[in-house]
């Protein structure tokens, strides 16, 4: 069966009984308007073209819709720069203490000092010596025969007398031993988050990390 079709002075289809009919699509972008605006341009009646005031109009609506929707793409950006780690969650790590590898050890609040070295193999005896800036021992903890594996060691920062002997840095020596990691604990004490939009960094004593960089938290 054949379906005539109906067409205008110019010869263009204007109706079509055999064509399919879609749903178009649910949303019009900036490309939409422009190509409908083309089109209103291309087929205007030259006796009465569009009114100046009505083709101002349309523009301002192309470019509103432009303008929502890069604020819309910047939102998203913005959401995900604050997700996750990148800022939310690392700010909730403020006021704790992260173990992470380092061989300086820092006070916490209390003025505890506190680590963690990972032994190799066993060992009949070892000891961590603290050690301040100009070489000297300020303190020696003895950890005796230890196995393989991660072992702690504190100290408060008080001599016998429970008078306080040291509230500075201090690097971390281990003899009797060759460990394979030392690592100590830093308090939190503030989130850096770079104008870039890279990962948070975690502020401590001990210096700037990654939340990656935190073997454990307290």
């Amino acid at each position: 069966m054949t379906t005539s079709t109906v067409t205008d002075s110019a010869g263009l289809s204007v109706y079509n009984p055999t064509a399919k009919v879609g749903t178009g699509k649910s949303e019009m972008g900036q490309g939409d308007f422009l190509r409908l605006l083309t089109a209103q341009m291309q087929t205007q009646d030259p006796f009465e073209p569009v009114n100046n005031a009505e083709m101002v109009s349309q523009m301002a609506t192309i470019t509103n819709s432009s303008g929502i929707a890069e604020m819309n793409a910047n939102l998203a950006s913005i959401k995900e720069q604050l997700s996750g780690t990148r800022l939310g969650d690392a700010a909730s790590w403020i006021g704790k203490s992260m173990l992470v590898q380092s061989n300086i050890a820092a006070p916490d609040a209390s003025g505890i000092y506190a680590g963690q070295i990972t032994l190799p193999a066993a060992v009949d005896g070892a000891s961590v010596d603290l050690v301040d800036g100009n070489g000297n021992v300020v303190k020696s903890i003895d950890l005796g025969a230890r196995p393989a594996g991660d072992v702690s060691f504190y100290w408060d920062g008080k001599d016998d007398t429970g008078a306080t002997v040291s509230n500075a840095a201090l690097q971390v020596k281990v003899r009797g031993a060759t460990p394979s990691k030392v690592a100590t604990w830093a308090t939190i004490a503030a989130v850096q988050s770079p104008a870039d939009g890279s990962a948070s960094k975690l502020i401590t004593a001990l210096g700037t990390y990654s939340p990656s960089d935190a073997i454990s938290l307290s």
